[in-house]
């Protein structure tokens, strides 16, 4: 090789080195180091299906060459894919083309944040990254990586999906009020019972109604009332003394009805003991009642008058007043207001636990519609509950009831679609009712229609099971506080989960060890998870222990947790986790 040969090669060499010099890239390159990146927050963290995160950087003075363009591009990088993010563009004072400029001499910040993506599992246990290239013109260098955080906290995944379905309520009583009342009417100023009273038609049907069920197991006669009323037309003192008399009259002539039965054994209606007597001396509450239902010619003038006075002594004066209108009175109205009124309290029972438990499943056909629905809660077996609510559908169609609570039971079972179908088969029957709109509210989150859901939920109305449903979607969202506010003085893992995510980890447990779920392993790795966020270690080793225990595909659910990522170097965690 010649001389001359040489120093052409060393003299394009120098040239290099100046080129490479004057424009600062490789200076860049060499200080890479020195540039700060800051990720907030850091690990990053999904809120409702996706991300989003944002990155503070630095460069010292003298550190962006004046000539250069630098691309940054964040990406979430993981095992099993990668996620490019938008890129920021950021250019030397002197450099051609957009981008934020940053001075050599004074050196600069940027302020970057990421476009919301969605979230993918291989997200979960990743790292930020930032990848940089420089250009000077058509020169292109690209910088080394530069991890910058951990992804992802995704904790809000630890919801659980328990909607509340909510049941048509029957209206099944145990007993139903049958009671029986006639009256005894007297004559003016009397108290004796005259004999056509006790033969009167309405006399003839409670006394066969007694004598038909007295002994019948299926009613009970609880006692007896008797209410004696004279009317107002007479003086006060008077009428006091005659409904007393009344009273005891009435109460007589009918515990002589019951004493012609002979049976020893049937003591109803026999005894003093079994009466309640009462008496209103002067029934001027009947008067106006009877009065405002007349067709009288002075019936409002009348009426006016027992507005506007009190007084017993002025209202009769003022009524005798009206001279022809008192003698209808006297003729029509006032005899209906001398009597005693006799009831006979009576429940008729329903059939007993036992005997709806037995036909529920053998004789559906023989039950009410409120018979059946009551008799579905007696069991706690989920297809004995399927197969009730089946035939209360078969038989009652028009009842929503029936397919609604069908519905609630299909849940249990997990068959969604068949459970929606019910439930609006029960929505065709009463589209407001507030219990299939719930339900129906819950099909759609199941079904991932969030919208949908919530609108249903919201059109239910505010009764607990809707409001704890709504705090699922709430927290699925990334509306922690709101989920929070919806759970109300529900008690559990869910409801921890929501303060946790909405800043307040030292109530998460409180709210589970007063729960009924606080034996859960998921509930004690919600317990870890916020001693980490605190940074009680020793809380998170013994809540996650004790979670591990109780379900062991916590394991490995935990080694990959970014939650525990400040553990991953401690030897009584990887020690439980590995």
């Amino acid at each position: 090789m010649n001389s001359k040969f040489l120093r052409t090669i060393g003299a394009g060499l120098s040239v290099a080195v100046i080129l490479t010099s004057c424009d600062g890239l490789g200076k860049m390159l060499k200080k890479q180091k020195d540039i700060k990146y800051i990720v907030s927050p850091n690990p990053i963290e999904m809120h409702g299906d996706s991300i989003q995160f944002s990155v503070n950087g630095k460069f010292n003075p003298k550190l962006f060459a004046k000539k250069v363009t630098l691309t940054l591009t964040p990406v979430v990088k993981g095992n099993g894919g990668e996620k490019a993010l938008k890129p920021i563009v950021l250019v030397g004072e002197k450099a051609t083309g957009s981008g934020q400029k940053i001075g050599y001499s004074t050196g600069g910040t940027f302020n970057y944040t990421s476009e919301k993506f969605a979230y993918e599992p291989y997200m979960r246990n990743a790292k930020v990254e930032v990848r940089a290239v420089g250009t000077v013109k058509k020169k292109e260098k690209k910088f080394d990586p530069v991890e910058l955080a951990d992804a992802t906290m995704v904790t809000s995944l630890l919801v659980r999906n328990d909607e509340k379905g909510i049941m048509g309520k029957d209206a099944f009583v145990k007993t139903v009020p049958v009671n029986q009342t006639t009256h005894i009417y007297y004559t003016i100023n009397a108290s004796n019972v005259r004999p056509a009273e006790m033969k009167s038609e309405e006399m003839k049907a409670v006394n066969d109604f007694i004598s038909k069920n007295l002994s019948s197991p299926w009613y009970e006669f609880k006692g007896i009332g008797v209410s004696a009323y004279a009317s107002p037309d007479g003086e006060t003192d008077k009428n006091e003394h005659l409904a007393q008399d009344r009273a005891k009259t009435g109460s007589a002539a009918v515990m002589s009805e019951f004493t012609k039965n002979k049976n020893k054994e049937i003591t109803f209606g026999k005894t003093k003991e079994q009466y309640a007597v009462g008496t209103t001396k002067e029934d001027w509450e009947g008067f106006k009642s009877l009065m405002e239902a007349s067709t009288m010619a002075d019936k409002d003038l009348i009426l006016r008058v027992l507005t506007m006075y009190s007084d017993p002594e002025q209202r009769r004066k003022e009524i005798k007043n009206l001279s022809k209108t008192y003698v209808e009175l006297a003729e029509k109205v006032l005899p209906k207001l001398r009597r005693s009124e006799i009831t006979i309290n009576v429940d008729k029972k329903s059939r007993t636990d036992e005997q709806i438990t037995k036909l529920m499943t053998s004789n559906p056909d023989s039950l009410s519609i409120e018979e059946l629905l009551y008799g579905a809660n007696l069991t706690t077996d989920i297809n004995t509950k399927v197969q009730v609510y089946t035939s209360a559908e078969k038989q009652y169609p028009a009842d929503w009831r029936s397919a609604n609570n069908l519905g609630v039971a299909l849940l249990l079972q997990n068959k969604v679609s068949e459970a929606g179908a019910a439930f609006k088969r029960a929505s065709a029957i009463n589209a407001s009712q507030a219990e299939v709109n719930n339900n129906l509210g819950i099909i759609e989150a199941k079904n991932g229609n969030r919208v949908a859901a919530m609108e249903l939920y919201k059109k239910a109305g505010g009764a607990p099971e809707t409001k704890y449903n709504m705090g699922i979607l709430d927290v699925r969202n990334g509306k922690y506080s709101d989920a929070v506010g919806e759970f109300g003085d529900y008690k559990g893992h869910n409801k921890a989960l929501a303060q946790l995510l909405a800043g307040t980890p030292g109530a998460v447990k409180e709210t589970i060890d007063a729960s009924n779920e606080k034996e859960m392993g998921y509930s004690y790795y919600l317990k870890a998870v916020a001693a980490a966020r605190v940074g009680n270690n020793a809380d998170v080793l013994s809540n996650l222990k004790t979670a591990i225990e109780k379900d062991g595909a916590l394991k490995a659910y935990a080694k990959d947790d970014v939650e525990f990522v400040k553990l991953r170097a401690d030897a009584g965690f990887t020690g439980m986790v590995n």
